[in-house]
């Protein structure tokens, strides 16, 4: 085992100190905690040195993969570069030292910034209002989904309990369904993987309370019947959920509000380059048609008379309570920035270079890999596989290669509709340099997998740790060191 590998438990040796504070001066009666609530013995805390602690966590920080230190096509999950700036702006003292609970007249600046954003959210989608309180992205499909059920309380109509789900969605539309207490029903994908109008039309009736879906859809597909949809799913009165995590490619070109969606969600952190990843931090706002706009969630930024703004409550309308303040604050900026920063007209300039950069990639690798789809993509698209799978290289082993040649794996076997599926997605803020990288060790992995199969099958060998047993790491995980000291 090399000296960095090693846990910082295990570099501990007694006696070393990497810090000396003085004493504080406090009588120890005013400082000592209740017997209750203290320990009985010390922690047994590692005892290091500051520059073992310094090397042990650089060298941790090199072990991982990010967007700052590679490619990362990772399909459905729109993995752009967060530009350093929006950190700079997000660490500014005048926001970072803000507590929720100032009054509201001390944060007027704050206050009209969230505003601004949402407006700025609004004009890019065409909904007519946004909260920006939820949390993440499955935490906005769970509020726009309250705000659906609310608006059909708020009417008498407590049949419509359903909710429509393709069979092509991301796996949080159902999950989310089911949080909030709603029937999952399942609308079938047509052979193109579009949904299928005519399977559609039988589940409509007065127990439906709406759709989820996404445009362009999970195989990076646009919806183009989403006008016949829309029409079908309001005449029997129900509403059109939109899941903005394939917004990216739209961006500047289409808007879901033009398209017929009453509620929709963004990921700040996929279309606004906000950090990804890790379990947060992140942001999902929730967009809404003006028939919904009572309903979003409290607390809410209201303009008063003089032009100041004020945090309000809860008027009795609103869908609840979702998060303990209003969002993730530092996030939020970083969108912010990232908006004003790109500006009107260079917005209108992500979506088309995703979706070239997405058919590049795909025309450049369609006579190595299989595409079920061959069509023109958007943002994303899907392969099943190699083209030629005598050999057992599968989509896993193609996955682990990857990661030898310093890139990071795309998503494989999502979306479920292909056995072998291997989900790519370039966003714009990759340059052609990059992809023709990608695109030339893609190839060469598929000729490896042709003259030395049994060296994908055992890959990666260059990484920390090899191949890992997923299956008994997610199922029975080693979350703390174990000695014969407690801790």
């Amino acid at each position: 085992m090399k000296y960095y590998d090693k846990l910082i438990f295990e570099l501990s040796k007694e006696g070393r100190c990497g810090y000396s504070l003085p004493s504080n001066g406090w009588d120890a009666s005013l400082t000592e905690l209740p017997a209750g609530l203290a320990r009985a013995k010390e922690p047994a805390l590692p005892q290091v040195s500051e520059p073992d602690v310094v090397r042990h966590y650089t060298n941790l920080s090199q072990m991982n993969f990010g967007v700052d230190s590679g490619f990362y096509p990772l399909g459905s999950c729109t993995m752009k570069y967060n530009p350093k700036i929006n950190e700079e702006i997000s660490a500014h003292p005048g926001f970072a030292g803000l507590h929720p609970l100032q009054p509201a007249s001390t944060v007027q600046g704050a206050l009209r910034l969230y505003r601004d954003l949402s407006h700025a959210l609004s004009a890019i989608t065409g909904m007519a209002e946004f909260t920006l309180n939820p949390f993440a992205g499955a935490h906005g499909e769970l509020t726009g989904l309250m705000v659906i059920r609310r608006y059909h309380m708020s009417r008498g109509d407590s049949r419509r309990t359903r909710i429509i789900v393709p069979d092509s969605a991301h796996g949080t539309n159902p999950a989310s369904a089911a949080v909030c207490g709603l029937e999952i029903v399942v609308v079938k994908s047509k052979e193109n993987g579009l949904v299928d109008v005519d399977d559609l039309r039988p589940l409509l009736d007065d127990t439906i309370a709406g759709i989820m879906m996404t445009n362009p859809n999970t195989l990076g597909l646009f919806e183009k019947d989403i006008k016949e949809i829309a029409a079908l799913v309001h005449e029997c009165g129900g509403l059109l959920y939109y899941d903005g995590a394939n917004m990216n490619p739209l961006m500047g070109v289409v808007r879901p509000g033009d398209m017929g969606f009453d509620v929709m969600h963004l990921n700040l952190h996929k279309t606004f380059s906000t950090p990804h990843g890790g379990g947060g931090p992140g942001a999902g706002p929730v967009g809404v048609a003006a028939h919904l706009v009572q309903h979003l969630p409290a607390p809410k930024v209201m303009e008063a008379e003089d032009g100041s703004l004020y945090v309000a409550g809860d008027d009795g309308q609103a869908c609840g309570r979702i998060s303990g303040f209003m969002g993730n604050f530092g996030v939020l900026l970083r969108a912010y920035t990232y908006i004003l920063m790109i500006g009107r007209q260079n917005i209108r300039m992500v979506g088309p270079l995703s979706v070239l950069g997405a058919n590049y990639v795909k025309e450049s690798l369609r006579d190595c890999f299989r595409l079920p789809v061959p069509t023109v993509c958007k943002h994303e698209f899907v392969f099943d596989g190699l083209l030629d799978q005598s050999t057992g290289v599968t989509t896993l082993d193609v996955a682990k290669r990857l990661l030898d040649y310093g890139f990071h794996a795309p998503t494989i076997y999502f979306p479920l509709l292909f056995h072998q599926a291997i989900m790519i997605e370039p966003t714009e803020t990759e340059s052609k340099e990059t992809l023709d990288c990608f695109i030339n060790m893609m190839r060469h992995i598929a000729a490896e997998a042709l003259s030395d199969p049994d060296t994908l099958k055992t890959a990666p060998h260059t990484t920390p740790v090899r191949r890992l047993d997923e299956t008994t790491a997610a199922r029975q995980p080693v979350l703390r060191y174990h000695s014969e000291t407690s801790f």
